[in-house]
């Protein structure tokens, strides 16, 4: 080989090193990355500090398990739990920018992308009704026997088009009771025992915990399981974000998404977990949580099972026209 040749390949055997070097130290700025938007110690994480709407709910579980266990720090995440009093409530916060992410029961995102509120997209599934995790309760004094004697009744529900109000409906229609015919009652979950206590509704459609504490303070009884008929294994809650917010943050979401599935994995697994969560952050006695009927967890987002709800939905008249909820759902993170 001659000396020419020679020279010439270690001036480009030097110019590569020079590239691959300049490259490593400017954090791969080819690839369109904004530093200033990145966190040199999470990963690449578009944002390593995020908030996330919350229910005082058995739904909200794993993700207070990730944060007490670990899981979301382990992906380079600070989650910082952002209270919120209703679904629609947390919706809401997502979609003005309060907060990135927010857990709610289906029916409200279903409402706000039909109605063309908002551009959302579900980042995680939560929650599914299980064998006797939600019902329709009355008390021992109550004109309330059976589904039947709802005709009539006054019924509480968190608010219209809720989980509360149409799979109370859903329930009535299956066993033939006129849905027309009932006075809603809007009370939240924490005060619809005292209200069938003191005699100001003749039943409710009860969650855990609320269903346990119900018995407990009101003697609360069930009317029917919601886990039946057309509701049976119903999904119940899930996790969404704005698109824009989805499209703004992948990397983002998908060490969100890692770290929760990890932790409803361990949570629906594991029951000893999840009743020390219980107390702490849904307040709720230790008695109490090893009697609760858990609700089934999970967080992949399956979309022929998720298109349940707003069929269902469409079906109560929640909303006037077909929503497709595969076009709901974020990409989803591998791990």
């Amino acid at each position: 080989m001659s000396g020419g040749r020679v020279r010439t390949r270690r001036a480009a055997l030097g110019l590569a090193l020079t590239v691959a070097a300049a490259t490593a130290l400017t954090g791969c700025s080819a690839l369109g990355s904004d530093s200033s938007n990145t966190s040199s110690t999470g990963g690449g994480l578009e944002k390593t500090k995020i908030k996330v709407a919350i229910l005082p709910t058995i739904d909200t579980a794993p993700l207070w398990l990730g944060q007490d266990g670990g899981y979301f720090k382990a992906e380079g995440l600070d989650v910082e739990a952002v209270p919120a009093a209703s679904g629609q409530a947390s919706m809401t916060k997502a979609i003005s920018g309060e907060v990135d992410i927010a857990i709610s029961s289906y029916m409200p995102f279903f409402v706000a992308k039909s109605t063309g509120a908002a551009d959302l997209q579900f980042v995680s599934d939560a929650t599914s009704i299980s064998p006797k995790s939600f019902a329709i309760v009355t008390v021992p004094n109550s004109p309330v026997k059976t589904i039947k004697d709802l005709e009539g009744k006054r019924i509480a529900m968190t608010a219209k088009n809720t989980a509360s109000d149409l799979l109370a409906k859903s329930l009535m229609k299956d066993h033939g009771v006129p849905i027309d015919k009932v006075n809603w009652v809007s009370i939240p979950f924490p005060n619809v025992a005292a209200a069938l206590s003191g005699g100001q509704v003749d039943a409710a459609l009860l969650p855990e915990p609320f269903l346990s504490q119900a018995a407990k303070s009101a003697g609360a009884i069930p009317v029917v399981d919601v886990n039946s008929g057309a509701t049976q294994d119903f999904p119940l809650s899930g996790y969404a974000a704005t698109k824009k917010w989805v499209q703004a943050n992948p990397k983002t979401l998908a060490a969100f998404q890692r770290a929760l599935a990890k932790a409803t994995s361990d949570t629906a697994s594991d029951r000893s977990k999840i009743e020390p969560i219980l107390v702490k952050y849904a307040k709720i006695d230790e008695g109490t949580a090893k009697l609760l009927n858990l609700p089934a967890f999970t967080a992949k987002l399956d979309p022929r099972r998720l298109q349940r709800v707003p069929d269902l939905m469409l079906q109560m008249g929640a909303i006037t026209s077909p929503v497709d909820a595969a076009s709901m759902i974020a990409p989803q993170a591998t791990n």
